[in-house]
């Protein structure tokens, strides 16, 4: 299975540490983050990436040359940032004929079961799955609003007045006619321009495991005090 891993952004909110490091290898008591979704896909079964480089991109080649660990690799080069949805837009060949396909964000730190998540999206035939969890500070996220089958009425990206506190977690799982919605702008973010228009056509699945965005430096110490590694299998 394939996996879109969401890694070019410049971390400007973890600064200083970002300034020589990418936010993508950034450590998490001494693992780089990278290394800890390489061991999450090889234990789910996604056996080929896509990985978006733009700040610090020769950083990522060279670990992803030592430490890929039989994971397919492709690095795809922003010279300039093309956004969440741009970086989909752009690979669009590369899982138009997947059944399904992940798209991560990598600036998130999870011990999340997503085979449980996979097995969810083989139920329904939205077009995808979003991973959520509740947040203390919804303005900050993007906020869906479900029903009681699942089904993500509403998607609103970091609102003023948020209707509840049920965040997007930054996987999902989805079909390629999310593609074909993706609009004709550069840059183009997936929670801005792209999730809102798929209302009533995808599922919530409530991530139940440890789950953390990592994107602030108050949440990344928080992480270094709460990481426990992946579960055992």
């Amino acid at each position: 299975m394939k996996a879109f891993l969401l890694a070019a952004g410049h971390g400007s909110r973890l600064r200083p540490l970002t300034d020589r490091t990418p936010k993508c290898l950034v450590p998490i008591r001494g693992v780089p983050l990278l290394a800890i979704w390489f061991d999450l896909c090889r234990r789910y079964g996604i056996d080929e990436v896509l990985i978006n480089l733009h700040a610090h991109s020769q950083a990522v080649r060279d670990f992803v040359a030592k430490n890929s660990g039989g994971i397919r690799v492709r690095l795809f080069e922003e010279p300039i940032l093309l956004g969440s949805a741009g970086t989909l837009r752009a690979n669009r060949s590369w899982v138009e004929s997947e059944p399904s396909f992940w798209v991560i964000y990598t600036d998130v730190l999870t011990s999340a079961n997503i085979a449980r998540m996979a097995e969810f999206h083989q139920q329904h035939r939205g077009a995808a799955t979003l991973g959520v969890c509740p947040v203390p500070d919804p303005q900050r996220s993007g906020i869906v609003v479900t029903d009681s089958g699942g089904i993500i009425r509403q998607f609103i990206e970091k609102p003023e007045n948020p209707p509840g506190n049920l965040a997007f977690g930054g996987i999902i799982l989805a079909r390629t006619e999310l593609l074909a919605s993706i609009p004709d702008k550069t840059p183009v973010d997936l929670g801005h321009d792209v999730l809102p228009l798929f209302a009533n056509r995808m599922y919530a699945h409530l991530i139940t495991e440890y789950h953390r965005d990592i994107g602030t430096m108050e949440s990344y110490a928080a992480a270094q005090k709460e990481w426990r590694d992946l579960p055992a299998t």
